[in-house]
């Protein structure tokens, strides 16, 4: 290796390393990149890296850490040496998130429908009944073409052994896309001649196949249906996500005040008088969509909307009710899932997982908590969890009263070997820090993947946590053709 890597140390046995061999030697699809990056100086990083930081800041690529002292925004974080992952490599990856986003829309279909699954047990039914996101309001509701979960971003990994596997399932408003887009961005404006020697795949047309996802499920007739995205207002982490697509897609961004609703029909208040919405990409949770259904306090949402869902007058996108899918609990039944509804084995496998509402899981779970990571059923972000390894014995007490309290609101997993990749944890050191993948999915009339993903970088050296609320940040994503 060359120069910046010479002090690169991946050596582990606990660790896949995403371009190193065991040996030491670089996988072939990282020689060039290693070669190109081995001619810089740190200082030549740091400058490319204000580049990034300028351009992100006007921009406007921000989020929103909840809970700080010293203000809400930062700049998103965004490491400069991309990940690159061969086109065989991704074909097994789309192969694996297709056949699962198919399965879990028919179950969501099922569930809101006829329960086949249930009355088969294969899932308890209690489990999927008594769920934080089980809307029993919209059993007998069908969005158009039988789609309920039309943008999907599912959290991929590789353990130790190189195994891509999936670690959750985000399905209601999963959030990210905007940064795979502005990372690409990014790294043509820091590292331009890298482009001349990959031939990466592209992704800059997201925005207009989003729109076309969104135009696909329109109840209207119309050649080109009315499509708005609504999003929870300028104080939500993901504020710049919304404005950013609204604007990439030419569709109006609105908040719950914009819009009205009139005889089952919804409308956005303009200064030349109401204009029809077809289709809502709604950024808003459930149960602050519509304060007459769900919370009467929410201030977010629009009186009557989910009666114009009701009677087909409008498309939500994702659709009411897919939160259960993404249940950490139902994570663990996917493979049952899938098999059930496409008699298919899983192309891509689930991380082991033990339920604390099984007695013998529950006994397993409270002898090794120091050892595993626990996890709220229905959080997001890294928050609600515990990674035993890094837990004090305060902790660990606290996680089991909470466990046996509630079996019903926590999952257990091993301890993750995330697969490791270089990357600047501060100002002058390279070092592996753990990553994982968040590709997304669309899905109209028929699914459809972007090459390549948000890959999320733990920049605390030694963290495990990639969460940008949590330390983390990301890196740009190369789907390579080889």
């Amino acid at each position: 290796m060359h120069s910046l890597f010479d002090s690169y140390d991946a050596c582990s046995d606990r660790f896949f390393d995403e371009i190193v061999l065991p040996g030491g030697e670089p996988r072939d699809h990282y020689r060039k990149m290693i070669r190109r990056f081995g001619q810089f100086s740190l200082e030549d990083i740091r400058a490319r890296r204000q580049i990034v930081n300028v351009f992100f800041l006007n921009q406007g690529i921000t989020f929103t850490v909840y809970g700080l002292q010293e203000g809400v925004e930062r700049i998103f974080p965004f490491d400069l040496i991309p990940r690159i992952i061969p086109s065989g490599e991704w074909r097994l990856i789309e192969r694996g998130l297709v056949q699962r986003i198919t399965a879990l829309n028919e179950f969501l279909k099922d569930i809101y429908q006829s329960q086949k699954i249930l009355k088969d047990r294969v899932i308890p039914h209690e489990l999927v009944l008594g769920s934080k996101h089980f809307r029993r309001e919209f059993v007998g509701v069908k969005p158009p073409l039988g789609v309920y979960i039309h943008v999907t971003g599912s959290d991929v990994i590789r353990d130790a052994d190189g195994r891509y596997m999936v670690l959750e399932d985000n399905l209601r408003t999963p959030s990210g896309v905007s940064y795979m887009l502005q990372n690409r961005q990014a790294m043509k404006r820091a590292f331009p001649v890298l482009f001349d020697r990959y031939k990466v795949l592209p992704i800059e047309n997201y925005p207009q196949e989003l729109l076309r996802t969104l135009q696909e499920i329109s109840p209207a007739t119309a050649s080109e249906p009315n499509v708005a995205v609504l999003t929870p207002g300028i104080y939500n982490s993901a504020y710049f996500e919304h404005s950013f697509l609204a604007r990439q897609m030419g569709v109006e961004l609105t908040e719950g005040r914009d819009l009205v609703v009139d005889n089952n029909k919804v409308y956005k208040r303009t200064t030349h008088g109401l204009k029809r919405v077809d289709v809502i990409y709604r950024r808003v949770d459930d149960d602050y969509l519509d304060p007459l259904v769900f919370r009467p306090d929410s201030k977010l949402g629009v009186a009557g909307l989910i009666n114009a869902y009701r009677k087909g007058n409008v498309a939500l996108a994702n659709a009411i009710g897919t939160g259960v899918a993404d249940d950490k609990v139902i994570y663990s039944f996917v493979p049952e899932i899938i098999r059930y509804y496409l008699g298919e084995d899983p192309v891509l496998e689930n991380v082991p997982t033990w339920l604390p509402g099984n007695p013998k899981h529950l006994k397993y779970i409270l002898e090794n908590l120091d050892t595993l990571v626990v996890k709220a059923a229905n959080e997001s972000g890294g928050y609600g969890m515990l990674i035993g390894p890094e837990s004090t014995q305060e902790e660990r007490e606290r996680f089991a009263e909470m466990i046996v309290a509630n079996p019903r609101n926590y999952i257990a997993q091993p301890t993750i070997s995330l697969s490791r990749h270089p990357s600047f944890y501060n100002d002058s050191e390279l070092g592996p820090c753990h990553i994982d993948l968040r590709p997304y999915v669309l899905f109209g009339k028929r699914p459809v993947i972007l090459p390549g993903g948000l890959t999320r970088v733990a920049l605390k050296h030694g963290s495990l946590v990639v969460n940008s609320s949590q330390g983390g940040g990301s890196k740009d994503t190369w789907v390579i053709d080889e």
